[in-house]
């Protein structure tokens, strides 16, 4: 019963219980604490602004977005703080960088990076043309005044159409690939732009592989090298691949074995002429003097070179000497009039393999009986 009485006294009633003194009277602090706060007066009312207080007053403020009309700046106060703000050291700063550059050249420089930012075009095979372009520059410096290269012949490379050049491939690193590229690109007269297949290995590097492909090489296999033709693209081919930029210097400019004919079945299956290309100079820009395999394997290359100044030098080594290019580009041999089942006629692509090969190397010694200097050609 008497559990009953207090639940009814806790519950009874909807003003909370006052706190009394000793004395029966009430507690004045616990009065105070009771009544509703009154919104803060004094400084910062004095300083509203009389427009803004009559604006404020008109409307009809939602507790929601404010918690009362206190809230609101006057303009004294914002502009105080607007002069506040602008004394701290960064901000000054950045207010005197402006005011020297000038607005509107900061507007044509962030204009600048906004386009460098939109989508680039970029091909089936990641060829990137705006990325290659300032490195076009750089290749062609190369080509005019480092390795001064001599070209011949480029009228046999047609101004349209698909065509698969097929070059010697020498020089322990592919500087020879590029060249072909700038020398085509610099001086034939339609300006053509050539598609390099490279080795599968380039893909095993850091960086290396993505790089390649933005500038317009393509990974070497039967698939890619079709696609490119059938686009109507000047393709270049070494069908001597690893082992002829692997070659020792004593064995330079004698031309390892062709494969199986596997770019003889490309131009068949494509229908697209080959153009024979000769490279004399590659071999002495880097001379390979030993190659170590053991230490290479792990890292997914086909060999380390030793060359006079790899590894001596460390990353100068791969600096080529100066050495005069010559670039010999022969007639064009008429793969398309033979039909697609000469695929699989074995005699046939090892006697059109070993043509293409017996041009280049034909080349080749004509320009070595010609050289008087390695350096001055």
């Amino acid at each position: 019963m008497a559990s009953r009485q207090r639940k009814k006294r806790a519950t009874a009633g909807d003003e909370p219980p006052t706190a009394v003194g000793d004395d029966g009277a009430a507690d004045p602090s616990t009065a105070a604490r009771s009544e509703p706060e009154s919104e803060p007066t004094g400084e910062r009312e004095e300083h509203r602004d009389p427009e803004l207080n009559r604006w404020a007053d008109a409307i009809r403020i939602d507790s929601d977005v404010f918690e009362s009309k206190t809230e609101i700046f006057s303009l004294e106060e914002l502009r105080e703080r607007v002069a506040r703000l602008g004394t701290q050291p960064g901000v000054r700063e950045i207010v005197r960088f402006v005011r020297e550059v000038g607005l509107p050249r900061i507007e044509r420089l962030v204009a600048r990076w906004l386009a460098s930012r939109e989508v680039r075009e970029i091909d089936d095979f990641g060829f990137e043309p705006a990325f290659i372009e300032p490195l076009e520059a750089v290749a062609k410096w190369f080509h005019d005044n480092y390795f001064r290269v001599e070209s011949r012949g480029l009228e046999h490379v047609p101004d349209e159409g698909r065509v698969l050049i097929v070059a010697n491939h020498s020089g322990t690193l592919p500087y020879d690939g590029a060249m072909v590229v700038t020398a085509v690109r610099e001086q034939h007269p339609s300006h053509r732009r050539v598609r390099a297949l490279v080795e599968d290995f380039i893909y095993h590097v850091p960086y290396l592989g993505t790089l390649m492909t933005r500038m317009g090489a393509v990974r070497a296999c039967q698939e890619n090298a079709v696609r490119l033709l059938e686009h109507d693209q000047a393709t270049l081919v070494f069908p001597e691949g690893v082992k002829g930029i692997g070659k020792l210097f004593k064995k330079r400019y004698r031309l390892q074995r062709f494969g199986r004919g596997g770019a003889i079945r490309l131009a068949i299956k494509a229908r697209a002429p080959i153009v024979p290309c000769a490279i004399v100079g590659a071999e002495e820009s880097m001379p390979l003097l030993s190659k170590v395999g053991w230490l290479a394997r792990p890292l997914g290359l086909p060999y380390i070179p030793v060359t006079p100044t790899l590894p001596l030098l460390g990353p100068l080594g791969l600096i080529p000497y100066p050495t005069k290019w010559t670039i010999d580009f022969g007639p064009p041999i008429d793969i398309p009039s033979y039909a697609a089942d000469a695929l699989d006629d074995r005699v046939l692509v090892n006697r059109l393999n070993e043509q293409v090969r017996s041009s280049i190397q034909e080349m080749i010694d004509r320009r070595l009986r010609e050289r008087r200097s390695v350096f001055f050609g």
